[in-house]
């Protein structure tokens, strides 16, 4: 079972950002979104990650959403929202991370700056300080957004332990999509439950509690959240989660045949939801019929096992 829990911890799904045919916000359905993740399990949602193809959107339309998704806290005032901030600007970086945070974030999932590939861990930690000093008030949090397949930048072990030691309690810890199992055993080993981990990978939820991570945030939850959500209960109570996580990597197995995951999302939910279907934003493209099809006939196969 995981140690004291951070008030972060707990089962995210990187929500999906609904899109109009001109690809701008549809904001009627933020709240139903959220309002359904919440009735699913979900403890909270990180908005603008990159399943809501965050980087895709402006400050101004990120800022436009969170004020929409707010509402959804009027049925469940313990929602709780993360926002994705990041972007290689710092100033800019600073300017969203303190409108979240205006807006009622209860933290932010920050990426590296991610066009300078080969910067020093001593500029990335001065990057990441400044950010949170200038940013991050008293009582909120920052988690560092370890994606080095996407960002080509990764968090060390040694730049998350310098940012702790600086900012022991507004950084909180990372999203670690990784997707690698070691890494987990290595944050888990350096940190113990003193770091708040939220893994990034379906797969690994199980695996990365074992190594004292605090949650998940995850693209899956959008369709499964209720299957994350054993896996959490389950651990947390002292049970045997093996069923409950295998019942997740099946459903998985199948989406991970039809990357990247908002297009195929977009096209599923509406199976699941009373939702339309969205838009992708370019350089996204939308999946065909056919393709969504398939992939709901996979999906439709293990239900009925």
């Amino acid at each position: 079972m995981t140690e004291l829990h951070h008030p972060l911890a707990g089962v995210y799904a990187a929500a999906l950002t609904p899109l109009q045919a001109d690809f701008s916000i549809s904001l009627q359905p933020v709240c139903p979104l959220l309002s359904l993740l919440a009735a699913r399990g979900c403890h909270g949602a990180l908005l603008f990650g990159t399943t809501g193809e965050g980087p895709s959107f402006s400050a101004r339309e990120r800022e436009i959403a969170l004020r929409v998704a707010q509402e959804v806290r009027q049925v469940y005032p313990n929602f709780r929202l993360l926002v994705g901030t990041g972007t290689p600007s710092l100033e800019e970086t600073v300017t969203l991370t303190r409108r979240a945070f205006e807006l009622g974030a209860d933290g932010v999932v920050v990426l590296p700056p991610y066009y300078f590939r080969a910067a020093s861990e001593d500029g990335l930690f001065r990057w990441y300080d400044l950010l949170i000093r200038q940013a991050v008030p008293q009582g909120k949090y920052l988690l560092g957004y370890h994606i080095p397949a996407q960002s080509g930048v990764a968090l060390s072990l040694d730049l998350l332990a310098q940012l702790k030691e600086s900012h022991p309690e507004k950084f909180a810890g990372i999203k670690d999509s990784s997707g690698d199992p070691a890494h987990a055993i290595d944050l888990g080993r350096r940190f113990g439950a003193s770091l708040l981990v939220l893994t990034g990978n379906d797969k690994l939820a199980l695996h990365a509690l074992e190594h004292h991570a605090g949650g998940a945030i995850t693209a899956m939850a959008n369709l499964y959240s209720p299957f994350l959500r054993q896996v959490w209960d389950i651990y947390n109570q002292d049970g045997d989660a093996i069923e409950a996580q295998e019942s997740l990597n099946r459903r998985r197995r199948i989406l991970d045949k039809y990357l990247p995951f908002p297009p195929i999302l977009k096209a599923l939910l509406p199976r699941f939801y009373p939702l339309e279907r969205w838009s992708v934003k370019p350089p996204l493209l939308e999946v065909s019929d056919a393709v969504a099809d398939q992939a709901w006939l996979e999906l439709s196969a293990l239900d009925k096992v």
